[in-house]
């Protein structure tokens, strides 16, 4: 109907600046029924719809509540951030994650009990529309690829500055993989289809967080805490470890644990 109008004017030779304003009477006179305007010079205005900006929902899951509580308080002072929901273990936040179905979950790799690695694999074989990031202590250049690989969409150390933790939130939530530039430049961009795989790559994700532990000083009865199994497990996880790197005895497998964690930190 408004097209007709703007021809039939044309036609009758009217100003395109008075058909602009009977045009936009029309309009608002459909947007308002049995509202009338008089004839004027002042062109009407159209009502303005309030419209409040989306805020993107985050899941924490932390299991140090210091750190969680302070990454939540940072995130909902954000204006276009705000946390949903927050566990301190995989099995929990899972639960909550596939109820909850928030835009990105921040997950620690050195979750109790199962790892946030298997978190990340477990929410991507349920295909939920969700982004990952990877926000953990252990050192990005042995655990980014694996974060990736497992489903991730990117890692940051916990050790960065804050803003730093939500520039890679605000990156992943726009549809790109972060890392350190530092890492991508060694690991992202000079990987190859044709390398030989290392010998660590032979380690499942559990073995990989234990033999850091180990390297980091952790004792068997720690690592058994904080990783929430029996010192049983841990000790089964450390023999296959060695036989896989072919390391001869315990103590060999504490030199080569710390040996590495060192060379990685460099």
């Amino acid at each position: 109907m408004c097209a007709s109008i703007l021809v039939n004017l044309g036609r009758a030779g009217r100003q395109p600046r008075a058909v602009a304003r009977l045009c936009s009477y029309f309009l608002v006179c459909g947007e308002t029924p049995g509202r009338i305007f008089e004839n004027s010079n002042v062109m009407p205005k159209l009502p303005r719809l309030k419209t409040e900006a989306k805020k993107n929902r985050i899941f924490l899951v932390e299991d140090h509540p210091v750190f969680r509580d302070g990454l939540s308080k940072l995130l909902n002072e954000e204006e276009d951030l705000t946390v949903c929901g927050e566990a301190g273990d995989a099995r929990q936040g899972l639960k909550l994650i596939t109820k909850l179905k928030p835009d990105l979950v921040v997950v620690d790799i050195g979750l109790p009990g199962k790892s946030g690695l298997e978190l990340i694999k477990e929410i991507r074989v349920l295909k939920l529309p969700i982004k990952l990031l990877a926000v953990s202590m252990f050192n990005e250049a042995v655990y980014a690829q694996r974060v990736l690989r497992a489903g991730g969409d990117g890692y940051v150390m916990k050790q960065e500055d804050p803003e730093v933790i939500v520039l890679a939130i605000r990156d992943v939530l726009a549809g790109h993989i972060y890392v350190s530039e530092d890492v991508f430049a060694t690991h992202v961009l000079k990987q190859s289809s044709t390398r030989k795989a290392s010998s660590l790559d032979q380690l499942t994700d559990s073995e990989l967080e234990i033999l850091e532990l180990l390297g980091l000083g952790k004792s068997t009865e720690e690592i058994s805490r904080q990783l929430g199994s029996s010192e049983a497990e841990i000790k089964t996880h450390a023999k296959n470890i060695r036989r896989k790197l072919k390391l001869s005895n315990d103590n060999a497998l504490i030199s080569f644990a710390v040996g590495w964690v060192e060379d990685t930190c460099k």
